[in-house]
């Protein structure tokens, strides 16, 4: 476990399962995030071959992040309430707006594919 004191003095533990499930919000909704603006620049370059691959490897991020976020909330169904701390309101952060932007980098990659006339 991972003990800290807050500004009341009070001791907040993080223990490391929940630490790890965080901190694979955090790292996993980053990767998506890069890897769907790096999709948009392949597709904006007119490289969709290279576009597709980066989205797939944007949606195994997703993945990833969405199996850290289910075995927070498993645990939280089973009884096992987790203190709500900046750090895990800041990964659910990162995930949503992972999830936001590689919905939009689904779109402007069709919007480069229709102005460049390709077909799926």
């Amino acid at each position: 476990m991972i003990s800290t004191l807050n500004q009341g003095g009070l001791e907040y533990v993080e223990d490391e399962k929940n630490l790890e499930a965080i901190m694979g919000l955090i790292v996993n909704g980053g990767n998506a995030k890069s890897d769907s603006m790096e999709a948009i620049q392949a597709a904006k370059e007119g490289n969709f071959e290279l576009a597709a691959e980066k989205f797939k490897d944007a949606d195994a991020s997703l993945d990833k992040a969405h199996q850290s976020q289910t075995a927070m909330l498993t645990q939280e169904a089973q009884g096992e309430h987790m203190e709500v701390s900046l750090l895990t309101v800041h990964s659910q952060d990162h995930l949503m707006t992972a999830i936001a932007f590689t919905d939009l980098a689904k779109e402007i990659i069709e919007l480069y594919k229709k102005i460049d006339g390709v077909k799926d």
